[in-house]
């Protein structure tokens, strides 16, 4: 019964969390000190509320004789499909999909003969809605990716440190985030293509696992950590009259730890790829919240918060080897 109170106990730390722990204890032993108490690191940042986070899009104010008179533009059974009940409620992916096949079949509209068939007043109309779809779209596209489920979820609060056996859910789930930088780089190309199976597939990718927060998590524990074991050097550099057992090996854990920010930087990095591929200036909370937690140079953000406290606590071991040589 103890060593499955003690199985459960290690394995409720978690993986990350146990690592750097168990690194701790053999610093603590090394330098002859207490080993630190171990505070709960900062919590990630609540991702924007809906309304600051998207933009609204209004709905086409024709009549419906006014879009029947545009019926060779084919737009008619896609502007009653997106009124419908079931449109109203369809997922914010899909949306997307109609707003981008409206507008490529306005679009197509303009380069055919049909302009010339209209009274003046329905080819005014064609043009304004042409002109209103362009603009919308990128609105549409970003609504798309930041009023669904699957993205929202990767920002979970919800959620622990990834684990450093899974590290590779980066590479998994990157080629979803490259698509969707692709389809918001390319929509107003008539040329570009796209489906519903191909992007909810890739949108389905990001469900696997709250990602960006697992791994925001993994670099404020490890900030907070080594922020911990630096104490002890300071501690220990404190004496210089005293030196202890040599320092224990921190290869293993260097190891992970440039893993890690090796797979965080892709992560984040694409991240902000994503966010940059779209025409509209994001929302103001969007910004913040990307400054504040996605940023690789604002030094409060978590990568670059984790890189200093990496920096000084490598420092900190030099210049007690130093001292003690």
């Amino acid at each position: 019964m103890v060593l499955c109170c003690t199985w459960l106990a290690g394995c409720g730390q978690g993986a990350a969390e146990q690592r750097l722990q168990h690194y701790q204890q053999r610093l603590a032993e090394a330098l002859d000190v207490a080993s630190p108490p171990t505070t709960t690191p900062r919590n990630i940042g609540r991702f924007p509320e809906r309304q600051a986070r998207r933009f609204s899009l209004p709905d086409i104010r024709e009549g419906l004789t006014d879009i029947y008179a545009l019926r060779d533009c084919h737009i008619s059974n896609l502007v009653a499909r997106r009124n419908n009940q079931l449109g109203k409620v369809a997922a914010p992916s899909q949306r997307w999909l109609y707003e981008l096949e409206l507008w490529r079949r306005l679009h197509a509209c303009q380069d055919t003969s049909i302009p010339e068939s209209l009274d003046a007043e329905d080819r005014q109309r064609l043009d304004r809605l042409t002109r209103l779809k362009t603009e919308h779209l990128p609105r549409a596209s970003w609504n798309a990716l930041f009023d669904s489920s699957e993205w929202v979820d990767s920002f979970s609060r919800a959620s622990s440190p990834l684990p450093p056996a899974a590290l590779p859910a980066v590479d998994t789930q990157l080629p979803a985030l490259n698509y969707l930088r692709t389809a918001a780089q390319h929509q107003l190309d008539p040329d570009w293509t796209t489906d519903s199976t191909t992007l909810e597939g890739h949108l389905n990718t990001l469900r696997q696992r709250p990602l960006t927060a697992e791994i925001l998590r993994a670099l404020l524990l490890v900030e907070q950590r080594l922020a911990e074991a630096s104490s002890l050097l300071d501690r220990a550099l404190a004496r210089p009259t005293v030196c202890s057992a040599e320092l224990p090996d921190m290869a293993p854990l260097a190891e992970w730890l440039t893993r890690l920010d090796r797979q965080a930087s892709r992560w984040l990095s694409a991240l902000g790829d994503l966010i940059d591929a779209h025409p509209p200036t994001p929302p103001a909370a969007v910004a913040a919240y990307r400054h504040a937690w996605l940023s690789l140079e604002n030094p409060q953000a978590p990568l670059p918060s984790m890189r200093a406290a990496r920096a000084h606590h490598r420092e900190l071991r030099r210049a007690y080897a130093e001292q003690c040589r």
